[in-house]
């Protein structure tokens, strides 16, 4: 009988050394592929905020071309015109407030916007911006020049004439005060390093300010000029594990990069992987002990279960829950108090869709449906959520279907709150579609709404320049003329009809877009409102000034090439001016660059 029990007990534990090998097998088969789920994550995030990075420097340098467009040249050495308009530009603009100055395509200083404070001209920051304006491309970046202890980066466009680059425009901004090292700036962690590094390694936009303008550490440049890594794990002089996900390719040689420690990288997934694989030990260790003495009872063993599987996720940062079919909650990890402020408990009984918001809750309900029609099936979905105190926030989910499995029987969702992320992209995305001062669409973004109003329907364009702005401009300072054009966009706003597209396009231009209008009548009467709205009195800085509008009228039928329709605007607009005493001819060659 000894025997036999002592059978029945190494029978029991090899089951359990078993069962426990397959458990250690199957968690280390989860963590990678956690881990490469991770990865991928980490990497379209890399990649997507580098893709902005990357427009916010061609903004850039469509704020040069939109000068040139606006702005005839003498391009001779010393010019005192071209210095004027220079300097006019600098102070208007939120980009190139340090400076501006015109160059030779070898080089050699034309004239500039300030008497001091610029880069040498056998500056090596100069190189990259040189090289990529000589390889035909319509616009140049340098790498990080040091000037008094401001680092500057410097934007070139060449300035044609006759067809050909006769010399280059080029803009200073100190990084310092930039919008992408602002916006870097707001993401700032305790966990990562977000950094956004020139040509050379050094550092141009930061979460970290105190390390603008110097250098990357060595490891993640030497896998920037490799060109053969996106994730580069290396180790620090303090011996700390670190990685970085590296985006090459931004304009000018530069590159993208997130930094932080490894250990914050692998963060909760390797935390539970390491747990779980205790706890798989030590049920091991309590099945060998229970089989040699008396064993547990059958509802001790789940009770203290259940207890460890809640210890699991208690301070986890993700939230997990278990659906039925009908997407009731039956089980939510104790993270909701922490996540959504929900309290613990609270949740279970409850339908997920009641949380989820009333413009997602549609597809919610039919991607639930189409996850328990297949089996094993595992969706990744993003909607926003209500947390416990009302508001609404971004959440990421992965829905697996478990109705299969006993223990379950039910839909897995792991949930993690993106609600930063997205507010950053989408703010970038933005930023790149809209006039800073205004608020109002840009140029780019008119013609992309002009296009595609003009591939269904015919559309009135009217194009208005502001009459007298100049004088206001000069007798009252820069200051006094941004708060006019931002009032003069409050009354073209209030002049359009709700779905009219109304943009700035140029310093004190602007268009507004009628789909579907194709009678003069109703662009005439149009023109007539914004006359009389631009035409009554504005209070600027305490003072009453008045200015007019010179507004041309075209009638552009559907399929139209929007370009063509944008400059018969323009032209109608110089006619009407052209049809006033006082006002100058277009001068000959005039074009616009976008913005």
């Amino acid at each position: 009988m000894r025997l036999r029990n002592w059978i029945a007990v190494v029978v029991g534990v090899v089951l359990l050394a078993a069962a426990g090998g397959i458990g250690f097998w199957v968690n280390h088969s989860a963590l990678q592929a956690a881990d490469d789920v991770h990865k991928a994550d980490s990497r379209a995030l890399a990649v997507n905020n580098a893709t902005l990075v990357g427009q916010l420097q061609m903004l850039s340098a469509g704020e040069l071309g939109t000068f040139l467009g606006d702005n005839a040249l003498n391009l001779s050495p010393g010019s005192t015109t071209d210095r004027a308009a220079l300097v006019a530009f600098a102070a208007k603009s939120s980009t190139f407030s340090y400076g501006a100055l015109l160059m030779t395509a070898d080089g050699k200083m034309l004239t500039s916007s300030r008497a001091s404070g610029l880069p040498a001209a056998d500056n090596a920051g100069w190189t990259p911006l040189f090289a990529m304006l000589e390889s035909g491309q319509r616009a140049g970046f340098s790498s990080i020049m040091v000037v008094d202890g401001v680092y500057l980066e410097a934007v070139g466009v060449p300035v044609r004439m006759a067809g050909r680059p006769a010399s280059v425009l080029i803009g200073l901004n100190n990084v310092a005060t930039t919008a992408l090292q602002q916006y870097t700036v707001t993401l700032s962690s305790a966990v990562h390093l977000t950094a956004v590094a020139d040509s050379t390694g050094t550092i141009a936009a930061t979460s970290q300010e105190k390390l603008l303008g110097t250098q990357i550490d060595p490891a993640v440049r030497h896998a920037v000029a490799a060109g053969d890594q996106e994730f580069v794990e290396y180790s620090t002089v303090a011996g700390t594990e670190m990685i970085a996900i590296v985006v090459r390719g931004l304009p000018g040689g530069w590159s993208y990069a997130r930094i932080q420690t490894k250990k914050s990288f692998d963060g909760a997934v390797h935390t539970k992987s390491q747990t779980l694989n205790m706890t798989l030990g030590a049920m091991l260790l309590i099945g060998v002990l229970a089989m040699g003495v008396l064993g547990y009872r059958t509802q001790i063993q789940r009770r203290r279960a259940d207890e460890r599987f809640q210890a699991l996720f208690q301070h986890a940062p993700d939230l997990v829950s278990v659906l039925d079919a009908d997407g009731k909650i039956e089980y939510s990890s104790p993270s909701a108090a922490a996540v959504l402020g929900f309290a613990e408990g609270q949740l279970v009984g409850s339908s997920v869709f009641d949380i989820v918001h009333s413009d997602h809750r549609d597809y919610m309900r039919e991607q639930f449906g189409v996850l328990l029609s297949r089996r094993d099936a595992v969706l990744r979905l993003q909607c926003r959520v209500r947390s416990g105190n009302g508001e609404y926030r971004w959440f990421e989910f992965t829905a697996s279907n478990q109705m299969h499995n006993p223990s379950l029987h039910g839909v897995v969702i792991n949930a993690r709150d993106i609600s930063e992320n997205r507010a950053f992209q989408e703010r970038l995305a933005h930023e790149a579609q809209h006039d800073a001062l205004t608020g109002l669409p840009n140029r780019r973004r008119m013609q992309d709404a002009l296009g595609a109003s003009l591939r269904e329907q015919p559309v009135a364009v009217l194009f208005v320049d502001l009459d007298g702005f100049k004088p206001v401009n000069d007798a009252h300072g820069h200051e006094a003329g941004d708060e006019l054009l931002r009032q003069v966009a409050e009354r073209l706003s209030a002049c359009i009809r709700e779905r009219d597209v109304l943009a700035r396009v140029g310093g004190d231009e602007f268009v507004i877009l009628m789909p579907g209008v194709m009678a003069p009548a109703d662009t005439a009467a149009m023109s007539e409102r914004i006359r009389y709205a631009l035409g009554q009195p504005f209070l600027i800085g305490g003072n009453q000034v008045r200015i007019g509008a010179s507004v041309g009228e075209h009638l552009a039928a559907g399929a139209t090439d929007p370009d063509e329709a944008l400059r018969a605007a323009d032209h109608a607009m110089y006619s009407v001016k052209r049809s006033r005493q006082g006002y100058p001819q277009p001068r000959a060659g005039r074009h616009r660059a976008a913005d």
